[in-house]
């Protein structure tokens, strides 16, 4: 299901063993557009110290309880090394961060989650993860640490926060701002802009999806995508009092005259898969 960030920040974070804290922030990849970390506000247990949580370690939402449970311990949270998430975070942050928790490097292989579509596919005990499954993951991770050492040090890394209010560009011209991101609460990718067009006529909301975007001044805090006005004028409204179905979202794919991002995944390896394809 697709979710708001502000409705994801209303969460707690649940360790096996009590409460971490809440989510106050996200880092996504912006080459990916997947969040890779949650900013958790750890409180007056761990001297109100920040701390990040991988999607990996995330289990499903409880929404009444307004908890999300994580498979890990208040101690293991404690001792994780101590990252400054007021500053930029390097790769070498990441792999600090990974190699304790023992998860795999997400940014070796070919899926959003290095050989997977969702984090959960990371992890020893998931369907498919076998022991021809894990030995490629291996592989995949020391190349991956290969190229982390030789990279440039940014990983892409920014925060959601941030981005609320940057303006929107579009071929012809401006036409308004981002007002929120929406979320795959399973695979974690950043599936729309939410963007408000109230700047230049009596304006709406619509949805904007990363694979729109030509290009991200982050300095300039405006994000370039290429569509013109009048194809986001005439765009299906979002109303974010309203789940987001999937006939919403063929609708805004169909008016752009755009294939859905659904079509790509459905070729990707499923659960399993891997290890009865090329075993």
């Amino acid at each position: 299901m697709i979710r708001q960030t502000k409705d994801l920040q209303d969460l707690a974070i649940g360790a096996t063993d009590g409460t971490i804290g809440d989510v106050k922030d996200f880092y996504f990849d912006d080459e990916a557009w997947v969040i890779r970390y949650l900013v958790v506000d750890a409180g007056s247990w761990l001297s109100s110290r920040k701390v990040l949580i991988s999607p990996i370690a995330a289990g499903k939402p409880d929404w009444d309880a307004k908890l999300l449970p994580v498979t890990l311990t208040r101690e293991q949270v404690k001792n994780s090394p101590e990252i400054d998430t007021d500053m930029p975070i390097t790769r070498q942050h990441e792999t600090e961060y990974l190699d304790y928790y023992s998860y795999p490097y997400y940014w070796g292989g070919m899926g959003l989650w290095g050989r997977g579509g969702s984090p959960n596919m990371l992890l020893p005990g998931y369907d498919g993860y076998g022991s021809a499954t894990a030995a490629r993951a291996e592989a995949d991770n020391a190349q991956a640490r290969t190229e982390a050492r030789q990279r440039d040090q940014d990983p892409h890394l920014r925060s959601c926060n941030a981005v609320d209010g940057y303006h929107i560009e579009a071929s012809d011209g401006e036409i308004g701002y981002v007002k929120g991101l929406l979320v795959d609460e399973e695979s974690w990718a950043i599936r729309y802009l939410v963007v408000s067009t109230s700047n230049w006529w009596l304006g709406h909301d619509v949805l904007v999806a990363p694979q729109w975007i030509k290009r991200v001044s982050w300095e300039d805090q405006t994000v370039v995508v290429d569509l013109n006005r009048e194809a986001l004028q005439q765009a299906p409204i979002y109303d974010a009092s309203n789940s987001l179905t999937r006939e919403m979202e063929i609708a805004v794919f169909q008016h752009h005259g755009r294939k859905g991002y659904w079509a790509d995944e459905a070729r990707q390896p499923k659960k399993g898969a891997l290890d009865r394809t090329d075993a």
